[in-house]
């Protein structure tokens, strides 16, 4: 502590030219600063100021060393904002539910931008399917996490708030060759070909039974899987019908020529999940504060 007095000292006579003013405005006697500067010159064997009628000047020694006390100064006063700055940083964890791929839910850019402003935090990532995250929300296993159900629907639970964040729609995506098939089918003869399905916590089997069982129509399962990918790859292979997001739909009738049901398709909304009750926890306001940074109000 004392050092760092002395390198102030030093300075700031160095900027006022006068140890008077330097005085004043280090809140010090004329003496104490006077001595602090001689201890300084005598500690490092140089003489660092000359007197001139107006006061103090520098020698150029006292020119080389300012600018190093200077940076000296510098980087003491960014580690005393960094001590104190970790006084008010947000700590804990954040266990958040993740689904489809990072791109569509801007995972990349929400987790960044959450590090930034509390790099304390810590995060924890869980995959899953919707339901299954809305599930696990419910019951205090995640904090947060990502949901997908028609627009205006919500999780459905009254324990859990939601955010809608972004509307888009499935598509019911074929094997190449299957346009004829599908030409002019309503829903009713989609579901009798060959479909491949999902578990009933995932979206597009509630999507599908949502349209489904108000017709009285069953679909016509071959193979259940529970990841987008691995559906995708069963269509591409031939194997039945399967329900894409918009992105994926059209750059998969553009790059490998699989077949869309024109005309036939389901809104969707993906929002944010989290407890009512949980609200006002430290880890998910901030988790809205930044999600409302990535995606807008909503």
């Amino acid at each position: 502590m004392q050092d760092l007095q002395t390198l102030r000292a030093f300075v700031t006579v160095a900027r006022e030219g006068s140890v008077s003013r330097a005085a004043e405005r280090l809140h010090l006697t004329q003496p104490a600063v006077s001595l602090k500067l001689k201890q300084l010159q005598e500690r490092l064997g140089l003489r660092l100021f000359r007197r001139h009628p107006k006061g103090l000047a520098l020698t150029d020694d006292g020119r080389t060393l300012l600018a190093a006390a200077e940076k000296a100064l510098a980087a003491v006063a960014a580690f005393d904002q960094s001590a104190q700055a970790l006084h008010s940083t947000l700590r804990g964890r954040l266990k958040i539910g993740t689904i489809v791929d990072p791109e569509f839910i801007r995972l990349g850019a929400f987790l960044h931008r959450l590090v930034a402003r509390a790099p304390q935090l810590e995060t924890e990532l869980s995959h899953g399917m919707s339901g299954t995250v809305l599930e696990r929300v419910r019951r205090g296993e995640l904090d947060v996490g990502f949901f997908l159900a028609p627009p205006g629907e919500g999780p459905g639970l009254p324990e859990i708030a939601h955010r809608e964040l972004t509307h888009f729609h499935y598509h019911v995506i074929a094997p190449a060759g299957w346009g004829g098939r599908l030409a002019g089918a309503g829903w009713a003869q989609l579901a009798a070909l060959p479909w491949i399905v999902t578990p009933a916590a995932s979206v597009h089997h509630r999507l599908l039974h949502g349209v489904l069982d108000p017709l009285g129509v069953a679909v016509n399962g071959v193979a259940q899987v529970d990841q987008e990918a691995c559906m995708l790859d069963l269509v591409r292979a031939g194997v039945g019908l399967s329900l894409a997001r918009d992105a994926l739909a059209m750059a998969e009738r553009q790059e490998r020529g699989l077949a869309l049901a024109e005309g036939v398709r389901l809104p969707c909304a993906l929002s944010f999940i989290w407890r009512h009750d949980r609200g006002e926890a430290p880890v998910i306001a901030e988790a809205l504060g930044v999600l409302a940074s990535v995606w807008g109000d909503g």
